[in-house]
């Protein structure tokens, strides 16, 4: 009885401890064209690498006092200052995409998406986000899109 007990109690710490992670993961993105990504969660940690990319979306991962852990499309990794971030506001296509007029496949296509580029969101609806990219604006379906929470 008292193995049960013990297997029970082990499951069910392993599921909170789990449960609790997946509860940081949110998108966030860039407030600034030039952002420091340094190797721990504080300003005497060395500077990992820098982004340079107003807007660009990525993952928090994880979180201590005022940083954030973060990991990009590209599964670069690294703590960045919670100043510097905002809520997400862009996405990226993970593979080519149509941009159409209104929010459905039967409207007019206005431009090919390719894969990589990024977009800001103006708003979603069900499975349409209109977004705005370079000169375009449209509406794009939210699959193979990276960023959205």
């Amino acid at each position: 009885m008292q193995l049960i007990i013990i297997k029970f109690y082990i499951l069910f710490s392993l599921f909170f401890l789990t449960h609790q992670s997946f509860a940081n993961e949110i998108f966030v993105s860039l407030k600034k064209n030039k952002v420091n990504v340094r190797y721990g969660p504080s300003f005497d940690s060395d500077i990992k690498y820098v982004y340079k990319k107003i807007n660009l979306p990525l993952k928090q991962i994880d979180k201590k006092e005022n940083f954030r852990r973060i990991i990009d499309l590209k599964n670069n990794t690294g703590w960045v200052h919670i100043s510097q971030l905002k809520k997400s506001n862009s996405v990226i296509a993970t593979h080519d995409k149509i941009l159409f007029k209104k929010p459905t496949s039967f409207a007019e296509p206005i431009a090919q998406i390719k894969k990589g580029r990024m977009m800001i969101i103006e708003r979603c609806e069900n499975i349409w986000c209109k977004i705005i990219t370079d000169e375009y604006e449209g509406w794009v379906k939210i699959n193979n899109l990276w960023g959205l929470n």
